[in-house]
């Protein structure tokens, strides 16, 4: 199996505006946020793997994930991406193309929450696996998982269905 590389393309697209913050009807204040990350692949004997971090859900329990985080200041997705996947897992990599847009909602305690995060394959370029240079300490763990056992270990379903493009990409070349 092989990573195919990244077609030349053109800069990324501008930063989405910053967080605003809208009335519900519920009362609650409604923040949009936008996060990038995603699936980062090295191929070693003949084997995909992943680097996929594990944090602690609201709940308190530690739950398998892949690697994302917040756009920061006026970078693109694809630039948030890496930088979060080197944050939060310690390596290095390049994007590869868009895999998935997910789009949700959700509850805190003073606001709801309506989130984009922006998912893209990505090919690992070098650095070792840690947490240590995750600024927010969210990641408590990082492991490399053979992309054929990953949907199993992944917490949230549309994270399990972006593994399931990336390897239509990776087997296909699409």
């Amino acid at each position: 199996m092989s990573i195919p590389l990244p077609a030349p393309r053109s800069p990324g697209r501008p930063a989405p505006p910053p967080a605003r913050a809208v009335r519900a009807s519920s009362g609650l204040p409604v923040v949009d946020e936008t996060s990038a990350g995603g699936l980062v692949i090295d191929v070693v004997d003949g084997v995909a793997q992943c680097a996929v971090i594990a944090r602690r859900n609201r709940a308190g329990r530690l739950e398998w994930c892949l690697p994302k985080g917040h756009l920061e200041g006026v970078e693109t997705a694809e630039e948030a991406a890496v930088r979060e996947v080197a944050e939060e897992t310690g390596i290095v990599s390049q994007v590869v193309r868009h895999l998935a847009t997910i789009d949700y909602w959700f509850a805190g305690h003073d606001r709801r929450v309506h989130k984009v995060v922006h998912h893209y394959l990505l090919a690992a370029l070098g650095g070792e696996l840690t947490t240590e240079n995750d600024p927010d300490h969210e990641a408590e763990e990082v492991a490399w998982v053979a992309l054929d056992d990953l949907a199993a270990r992944l917490a949230y379903p549309n994270e399990r269905r972006i593994v399931s493009m990336a390897r239509d990409v990776l087997v296909g070349g699409s």
